[in-house]
């Protein structure tokens, strides 16, 4: 390593130490991280809630029973499937989803979006790890559309829907087109998988059941610690059979793990505590994203983007025309001269001009402390510090 390289690999990390300070020791924040909170206020946290979802005199988990276990049917009643499996990460358990499909489809082909998770984020995991190849409906900043799916000029053995698309500002189609799109893969022969990362958070966009919106598709995975703010983990669901042999190449691929119990009883927290409050974060996200945009109005900001501009689940995003490091910069020196953490850290856009910056917001329990004149305040002062 370089010296150069040396210096700015300790900047950056000098910069992360001092952002999560500053959310850490906010008086006020629209959500609270899981990196807000230290080891020590963590493990306390969890072993004061941990009782009220699981007998802790029951023995800890041995590669899967016990809390895991119980986990695992939960999820599984919550999500309308006969059986759930647990794996450590996402991008495990869809890689196995997959993998498992294609054996039964005949076909290695996952038609996705390219904004998905696996092809932004997973470094080409599904090609490089699970033989499988991705094709592509549309390249438009949303899920593909039924005809896009039913017209595309390449087989392929399933179809994997991202619920909501993250990368497009969290984003949902309505029920209907959502119905016809699955309808249009099953035309073809194609199995349905959801990406439900954060299908959790759907069920008020599509006014349905979760489990009314899980059993459109064959499979689901399902993340406990984006939403459900559990410590990590993630589950698998569908038929008993897809599930006996996702837990065969589960443990193929290193995903058997001896103990797992403080992530799942975590999620079991989640469950419980968590779930049944998120329609309220998604309607106050709604009120958050307006307050947004009648703030920077008010400040005089010539242009931004408050995307969906009404949101679809409690998260959405806000893009600006100033420099990401700028806008990152002026998020934390409110937060640290103020105590208000409105915005986190800001990103370059992945295309377009230079100089257009987003970022990702999220409205959990402390947002719903916000009216929409705290928020048009806060965003004023935000403003201010970008001169």
């Amino acid at each position: 390593m370089t010296n150069e390289a040396g210096e700015n690999d300790r900047s950056e990390q000098d910069q992360r130490v001092r952002r999560l300070a500053a959310w850490r020791n906010a008086e006020r924040t629209l959500w609270r991280a899981p990196g807000d909170m230290d080891m020590g206020e963590r493990l306390t946290a969890l072993a004061a809630e941990a009782h009220t979802v699981y007998d802790m005199a029951e023995s800890p988990d041995f590669y899967g029973d016990g809390p895991v276990a119980e986990l695992e049917r939960r999820t599984a009643d919550l999500l309308g499937f006969p059986a759930a499996a647990y794996f450590p990460t996402g991008t495990m358990a869809q890689q196995v989803a997959l993998r498992c499909w294609a054996g039964r489809t005949g076909d290695s082909t996952v038609a996705l979006h390219p904004l998905a998770h696996p092809e932004v984020h997973e470094r080409g995991a599904f090609g490089a790890v699970s033989g499988l190849r991705t094709v592509h409906p549309t390249t438009a900043p949303r899920l593909p559309t039924a005809e896009e799916v039913r017209d595309f000029e390449e087989p392929f053995g399933a179809l994997m829907l991202e619920l909501p698309l993250r990368d497009a500002g969290f984003t949902l189609p309505t029920w209907d087109e959502l119905t016809a799109v699955v309808e249009a893969a099953r035309e073809r022969d194609a199995v349905v998988h959801f990406d439900g990362a954060r299908l959790w958070e759907c069920a008020v966009h599509f006014d349905r059941p979760l489990q009314e919106i899980a059993r459109l598709a064959d499979s689901v995975y399902v993340s406990y610690y984006k939403t459900l703010e559990g410590m990590s983990g993630a589950a698998l669901a569908g038929p008993e059979s897809l599930i006996e042999e996702a837990r065969t190449w589960r443990h193929r691929y290193g995903g058997q793990l001896f103990q797992q119990y403080p992530a799942a009883l975590s999620a079991l927290v989640g469950l419980d505590r968590v779930l049944p409050e998120l329609p309220s974060y998604v309607a106050h996200a709604r009120v958050v994203a307006g307050a947004l945009a009648e703030g920077f109005t008010k400040a005089g900001v010539a242009w931004f983007r408050v995307n969906p501009e009404v949101p679809h689940t409690h998260q959405f995003h806000v893009w600006l025309p100033y420099d990401a490091d700028a806008l990152t910069e002026a998020a934390v020196g409110q937060a640290e001269e103020t105590g208000v953490a409105l915005f986190r850290r800001w990103f370059p856009a992945p295309a377009g001009p230079p100089g257009l910056s987003y970022t990702e917001m999220t409205v959990a329990g402390p947002g719903l402390r916000w009216s929409a004149e705290d928020l048009r305040d806060a965003v004023a002062e935000f403003v201010r510090r970008l001169g």
